[in-house]
């Protein structure tokens, strides 16, 4: 069934070196659009690298991404955002001190071709500040509204990150561990939030996470990283009965 569907995005011998340490050894992957794709393995996998080769944190050695049968390994971070590929946890470092709405704001009007305009009156584009108040008031945020976005609490931070790709509309949606140091009453609404943009058959997200309850609730495949090279992929049920990654590579991640 998956081999029907066209892939968003495609990683073909991706690689990294640093020196003579390989960190991402020619990982090949096809992420399909209405799927859920977690990026497991042990510290030092590979993980984090290869999510950062995807969303333009860093250059490839080798290899090639393409999105949508355009291989963009060489664009820079905005121009990925600009083709609908949205990572969270990089985008509340843009603008720390302005207000949860006026971030969002930005990220709403950064779609457009007069995102020239960004810091015009607030009042002069209501349209554009009531899809935000939509979107912050999705994620839990409308209390917070007027807060500094580097003020807030680290869970609201995360959600306000959900915020900013959702008001980017990418139709690639990344997660680099979402819930890390949330607590247990925060995590759930993030999670829902994940949920509800999964149900957008049209998105492709792609989350690095380490703990199994999260991906077991999550994900419609697993890839597993060791070593820089991608040792099984597959569904969950499939990939996490295999002894030799379940001892080798889930075994030293939290559950």
């Amino acid at each position: 069934m998956l081999e029907t569907t066209a892939p968003a995005l495609q990683t073909r011998d991706l690689t990294i070196r640093f020196g003579g340490h390989v960190a991402v050894d020619a990982v090949t992957y096809n992420f399909r659009p209405g799927r859920l794709v977690a990026i497991v393995g042990p510290n030092g996998a590979g993980k984090t690298t290869y999510f950062n080769l995807i969303s333009g944190q860093l250059r490839a050695s080798g290899g090639t991404v393409i999105h949508r049968g355009e291989d963009i390994t060489r664009l820079s971070v905005p121009e990925r955002t600009r083709r609908g590929i949205g990572r969270a946890f990089q985008l509340t470092n843009l603008f720390p001190r302005l207000s949860v709405l006026e971030n969002v704001r930005l990220a709403i009007q950064a779609r457009h071709p007069g995102a020239m305009h960004l810091f015009r009156l607030a009042d002069a584009d209501r349209p554009t500040i009531e899809a935000a108040m939509g979107y912050i008031e999705r994620c839990g945020l409308a209390g917070r509204r007027s807060e500094p976005a580097a003020n807030l609490p680290h869970g609201d931070q995360r959600k306000l990150e959900v915020a900013l790709l959702l008001a980017l509309e990418s139709s690639i949606v990344m997660f680099d561990e979402p819930t890390a140091g949330m607590s247990a009453d925060e995590a759930p609404i993030i999670l829902e939030l994940i949920r509800s943009i999964k149900a957008d058959t049209s998105k492709t997200i792609i989350l690095v996470e380490h703990k199994m309850d999260v991906i077991r609730s999550l994900a419609d495949e697993i890839m597993v990283l060791h070593n820089g090279q991608l040792v099984a992929s597959g569904a969950p049920a499939d990939v996490m009965k295999s002894d030799v990654v379940r001892d080798a590579y889930l075994g030293t991640m939290g559950h």
